[in-house]
């Protein structure tokens, strides 16, 4: 290739790429890890804990994402387990030249097993653009608690990322049967950020899930944990307990849902890293 033609050519841009997936099965009654598979920037690590669930945390060996990246994350969690999944840090989607980073995740709860799904706050920068995808299998009698929190720029720098874009679809079913879905949309425009009837000017917005057999009946007790002031509520049908909050930085999002994801998850405690 000669020297001319190479100038003409579009520069090709280096793209992080990550597949990880975990499987466990029982050994005398407690979680232990059955396969574990892990390519290019994802790795998954297995910290040691005192309880009878499985911890694994998922690493992002980049640093973060954009434009055209992609993260795929799979957990098959055995009949009658327990295992709490995390990450190591906040990820953090940077700027975007073009595509949008994309991450797609698969979690798969056999029968009577639970699955606390964890991960710490996804962070959108400004110009950042996120297709996000979460796709959930529960086995009869399985029971999941999942959290995802979004935090819109920097609170120490005053970054408010404005035309940050996301698009986040969950869709939940139990025995192939669709029993939840929900779509998030952010097209970067300043009306949805200050909308009353939307963001309302927060800068950091979470749901929990929350889905077991008798979950409405532990709507009450969600309910004392819910701070006084702030914009956070609850509401539970069936076997799903839901939970929204917003609020104007990533500090005061925590403080209000941290109490909310401890009380649901099934060690009810949160993962250590989660409070470094």
């Amino acid at each position: 290739m000669n020297a001319t033609l190479a100038l003409q050519l579009p520069a090709m841009m280096q793209r992080a790429r990550g597949n990880g997936r975990i499987a466990t099965k029982l050994r005398a009654g407690v979680t232990v890890i059955d396969r574990l598979y892990q390519d290019g920037c994802a790795k998954i690590r297995l910290p040691h804990t005192h309880s009878n669930a499985l911890e694994a945390v998922l690493i992002n060996t980049a640093g973060g994402l954009t434009g055209g990246d992609r993260m795929d994350w799979t957990a098959e969690i055995a009949a009658e387990g327990k295992a709490v999944l995390t990450t190591q840090a906040c990820e953090r989607i940077y700027r975007s030249l073009g595509d949008p980073a994309s991450v797609h995740t698969r979690l798969s709860i056999g029968a009577a097993a639970h699955l606390d799904w964890l991960p710490q706050e996804t962070m959108l920068f400004a110009s950042s653009q996120l297709n996000r995808r979460i796709d959930i299998d529960l086995a009869e009698g399985a029971s999941l608690t999942a959290v995802e929190a979004i935090l819109l720029g920097r609170d120490a720098m005053g970054e408010l990322a404005l035309d940050a874009k996301l698009r986040d679809n969950w869709r939940v079913r139990r025995n192939g049967r669709l029993i939840h879905a929900e779509a998030t949309q952010l097209t970067g425009t300043g009306s949805e950020r200050g909308a009353a009837s939307l963001l309302d000017g927060a800068c950091a917005f979470a749901t929990i899930v929350h889905i077991a057999p008798l979950a409405e009946r532990r709507l009450e007790t969600v309910r004392a944990l819910l701070p006084t002031t702030g914009r956070i509520a609850a509401s539970a049908m069936g076997e799903r307990l839901i939970v929204r909050a917003m609020a104007e930085s990533g500090l005061a999002l925590r403080r209000m849902i941290v109490p909310i994801i401890a009380e649901l998850s099934a060690a009810g405690s949160l993962p250590r890293l989660w409070h470094l």
